[in-house]
């Protein structure tokens, strides 16, 4: 995980529409950065629903939500309409990103060991640094975590 008061990493990914996003793009607003594990799962579901609900209060606190996963841009694309959720979900099949937030880890489950994303968020602030860090974190309770943070 990265440490607290570090500059977080930029990067360039596509969203669910195929459209280019930075974290450059979005200096003068805080920003939830959330990585999970897959689109469409129960849990990412819960954690992506919850998001979308408290949306307004969180942009009405001048911050905006990216969620992060190595699903394709058209699961993206599917899981938003499926859910109708309004804010950004990037696509990085290559891991660039994953691997740069330190959220690429050995998992287990039912005994068996395999690499894949550690649910994890970050919350970072309007100078592009990192000012709350979660990790293993509980997807029902995280956008409520998230939105008391602002």
């Amino acid at each position: 995980m990265i440490e607290l008061g570090t500059k977080a990493p930029n990067f360039s990914l596509p969203d669910q529409n195929g459209d280019m996003h930075s974290l450059s793009d979005y200096k003068e607003k805080k920003v939830i950065l959330y990585f999970y594990p897959k689109d469409s799962t129960a849990g990412c579901t819960k954690q992506a629903c919850g998001f979308a609900d408290r949306y307004p209060q969180i942009q009405e606190k001048g911050a905006i939500v990216l969620g992060v996963s190595k699903d394709s841009v058209a699961s993206h694309k599917r899981f938003e309409e499926k859910y109708g959720l309004p804010f950004t979900l990037l696509s990085d099949t290559e891991l660039e990103v994953i691997k740069a937030y330190d959220v690429w880890k050995e998992k287990k489950n039912y005994g068996k060991v395999s690499m894949g994303v550690v649910r994890t968020t970050y919350l970072i602030d309007e100078e592009g640094m990192i000012i709350k860090a979660m990790d293993k974190v509980k997807a029902a309770d995280n956008p409520q975590q998230m939105l008391e943070e602002l």
